[in-house]
């Protein structure tokens, strides 16, 4: 065989190494580099191309055997935050907030998936056609999602955000606008004085980076006890420090532990405050009778539209769950949550606070709330009241 493009020579070089070892997942990655080297060098095409090249396909050939194949130079570029691939020949990146679409991409759907699967077992996590979604917390605190047909039928879908490193302080993020420095202060403020906050906003604006950074300012002398779905919070300076991490369920369909679970569990730790990564669903309930029982000071997130949209949804999600009417959920809401603080992005890309709004009280089904600061489009934050 003389495969006719790169990504062909790619693709049969894989097959005729894992071909011809039973075993080439005990193989080093130096001993992997030299069996695809071998193999190229004894192809009629590989024998063609410069020293240089060779090189290069040689290594991307081990990413995608080992690696992330044509993603491994996004996921190595430290200015890339999310990588996301909506089939074999469609992939996007984020840098500094905007995307761009790849290059490159995948030979076909099945070396899409065989990544994809080879990644998740590299884990321990298994996703499969029976077994179609899946996510992963990585080493470094990245996180990976996948979804593989019949679920996407477009072809496997794979997702990495990626954790930088980059831990912004508050005068960091005052300097890039994110927020003014007078709403840094008076969030700083807040959580020293044990107000109840919760972030909310769209996928990808910040929510979780902002709650580390607001975390710092919890004194340390407190018990806090963080619970989370995959554990991304990275608290500093906290010594008296819980971190719990829900589980799904087992293979025999038990064993699940959820974010309720562990909110109920917490309360018998004795926690100063209970920080929520995400509340999504029935956990809100849990959540709101744990703010509203001698835990001020608690903070968590939630996706929402505006700072008014997470009070309501946070009244709706505890609604089925606790069977009580909505007014009396809205009581519950507004008598827990003190700030919200609404996240957005602004027109040129980068992650912004949009508003910060105080609670008030209730009316009937209705929340009375006050606007302390706003943006308006691109423009700065404001106080407002």
């Amino acid at each position: 065989m003389d495969p006719s493009n790169e990504s062909d020579l790619q693709a049969w070089l894989i097959d005729r190494v894992v071909g011809s070892f039973a075993h080439v997942e005990q193989v080093d990655d130096a001993g992997l580099r030299r069996l695809v080297a071998a193999a190229l060098n004894g192809s009629a095409a590989g024998g063609r191309l410069p020293l240089a090249d060779k090189q290069r396909i040689a290594e991307e050939v081990l990413h995608a055997m080992r690696g992330l194949g044509v993603l491994q130079s996004l996921f190595d570029d430290p200015a890339v935050t999310e990588i996301m691939v909506n089939g074999p020949d469609s992939v996007f990146f984020e840098r500094e907030g905007r995307l761009f679409r790849h290059p490159r991409g995948f030979h076909d759907r099945k070396r899409l998936t065989d990544l994809i699967v080879g990644f998740f077992a590299r884990a321990d996590r298994a996703v499969s056609e029976t077994e179609p979604l899946a996510d992963l917390r990585l080493p470094d605190g990245s996180r990976a999602h996948a979804a593989l047909p019949p679920v996407a039928p477009d072809g496997p879908v794979f997702t990495i955000r990626k954790f930088t490193g980059l831990r912004p302080d508050l005068e960091t993020l005052v300097l890039t606008d994110f927020l003014s420095q007078e709403a840094a202060d008076f969030l700083q403020e807040a959580v020293r004085a044990r107000r109840s906050l919760f972030l909310s906003g769209g996928t990808g604006t910040g929510k979780t980076t902002f709650l580390n950074v607001l975390s710092a300012s919890i004194p340390p002398d407190e018990r806090v006890v963080t619970i989370e779905d995959s554990a991304e919070l990275r608290l500093q300076g906290l010594p008296n420090l819980v971190r719990l991490e829900s589980r799904g369920a087992l293979p025999d369909g038990g064993g699940a532990v959820t974010v309720s679970h562990l909110i109920r569990a917490a309360l018998r730790m004795r926690p100063d405050r209970i920080i929520v990564g995400e509340v999504r669903g029935a956990e809100s309930l849990d959540m709101l009778q744990a703010m509203n029982t001698g835990h001020a000071g608690s903070l968590s997130t939630g996706h929402a539209n505006s700072a008014g949209d997470m009070l309501s949804r946070l009244a709706l999600l505890a609604l089925a769950p606790s069977g009580l009417p909505y007014a009396a959920l809205v009581r519950q809401v507004a008598s827990a949550v003190d700030l919200v603080v609404h996240l957005t992005r602004l027109p040129d890309g980068r992650r912004a606070v949009r508003e910060i709004v105080r609670t008030l009280g209730a009316e009937g089904e209705a929340f009375r709330t006050e606007t302390l600061f706003s943006r308006e489009g691109g423009g700065p934050l404001v106080r407002t009241a």
